[in-house]
């Protein structure tokens, strides 16, 4: 039996691996992904990030000398105006020709020295401040206007401190910050690669044997269905990870240009050798379990069109169990393990997170694995029937 399942994947290896464009459509995916990927972080820098060179400046009305100061020393400059001038600052801001308008009420130092809050019965003093949230130059005057303003008001009524003086005030750990953004992506990429790599090779390996007639030949030798099934499930998985791998292997190295270029961020040198290996084990039980549900799906496929098109409703559920991986952590009840591909998904979030525990995953993948050989025996029945392989 071992021998005749080899052969078959020989035979799909040939297959593939004789075929220039299979070949291609193995590497594109993962080009496109680091591709598409570094585009879209650089565009998203490019478009939230203010100019570099620029220079930020600020309209003000009424503000007073002792805040002038402190906002030139931060670097942005001060345009005085008059109250007959706001409105049409305003609509300059709204057209993105000027950048910020902050309006101080009249008197306002004399305002704040006699105002008190705990005897007060009027609102404390009001600054109005103006900008547009969609210009990263505007933004940018507005978020160091307010930090500036923030410290002044601080300033002004200086009871307490807090961690003046103290540095690594945040104890998270690195790695924690690069688990936490990594586990958040991840088991939805890696679920949504692995189920598109089975899905473009299954349906050609089955339904397209099938369309071509060459399923017959394979059917009328000596080899038994069992073996057949076996082989077209193990040699498929074996593709299918190779695709999986190239897909998550670009999306680790795009994601720091994705966000924002920040390398510190994401580490994926936090993981070591166990790590790993618990995620090739859930992989590689995820996998084969795919194989087999889009396997038995090709089967029933008279075409690979066909079958490529009734396998479409299962990347719903591949994508809704991927994105249950994204929120909380993974579950803690070893029941939830139980469940197919969502088990994969909680594995995977729990791995990246650095938060598992290894009979969790041990679960995970024996379920996946006999979840997969139920799906081969199915496979095998339907081999067996002339109706399902015959079918026109």
């Amino acid at each position: 039996m071992k021998n005749n399942v080899l052969t078959v994947m020989k035979k799909e290896f040939a297959r593939f691996f004789g075929d220039r464009r299979m070949i291609i459509m193995l590497l594109l995916p993962g080009i496109l992904i680091y591709v598409v990927y570094s585009f879209m972080g650089s565009a998203m820098a490019g478009m939230f990030a203010p100019d570099e060179s620029y220079s930020p400046w600020a309209y003000a009305v009424n503000m007073p000398e002792s805040i002038v100061r402190i906002m030139q020393s931060s670097g942005i400059s001060i345009i005085h105006i008059d109250d007959n001038e706001i409105e049409g600052i305003k609509e300059k801001i709204t057209h993105k020709e000027a950048d910020l308008c902050v309006v101080f009420p009249p008197g306002f130092d004399e305002q704040v020295e006699q105002y008190d809050v705990r005897t007060s019965s009027v609102p404390a003093p009001n600054i109005e401040i103006y900008f547009n949230s969609v210009d990263p130059n505007s933004q940018d005057v507005f978020r160091r206007t307010v930090s500036v303003l923030d410290a002044y008001e601080s300033s002004l009524a200086n009871k307490f401190d807090i961690n003046r003086g103290v540095e690594g005030a945040d104890l998270a750990a690195a790695e924690d910050m690069s688990a936490s953004l990594i586990s958040s992506l991840m088991p939805m990429l890696l679920m949504i690669f692995l189920f598109s790599g089975c899905v473009g090779l299954a349906p050609d390996s089955i339904a397209g044997e099938k369309e071509r007639g060459t399923i017959a030949t394979l059917l009328v030798t000596p080899l038994k269905r069992s073996e057949l099934a076996a082989g077209k499930i193990f040699s498929l998985a074996v593709l299918a990870f190779l695709s999986g791998l190239v897909s998550a292997a670009a999306t680790i190295m795009a994601l720091p240009k994705l966000m924002g270029g920040n390398d510190g961020l994401i580490d994926a040198g936090i993981y070591g050798a166990a790590d790993y290996a618990f995620l090739a084990l859930v992989i590689l039980s995820t996998i084969l379990l795919l194989v087999a549900i889009v396997s038995i799906i090709s089967a029933f496929a008279r075409t690979v069109k066909e079958a490529s098109t009734a396998v479409m409703p299962l990347m719903l559920i591949v994508m809704l169990v991927g994105v249950s991986g994204m929120f909380g952590g993974a579950q803690s009840e070893t029941v939830y393990y139980l469940i197919p591909l969502y088990s994969s998904a909680q594995s995977m979030s729990g791995v990246f997170s650095l938060d598992y525990s290894s009979a969790d995953i041990a679960v995970s993948c024996l379920s996946n694995l006999a979840y997969a050989c139920i799906g081969g025996f199915a496979l095998t029945k339907m081999f067996n029937s002339e109706r399902v392989m015959f079918s026109r």
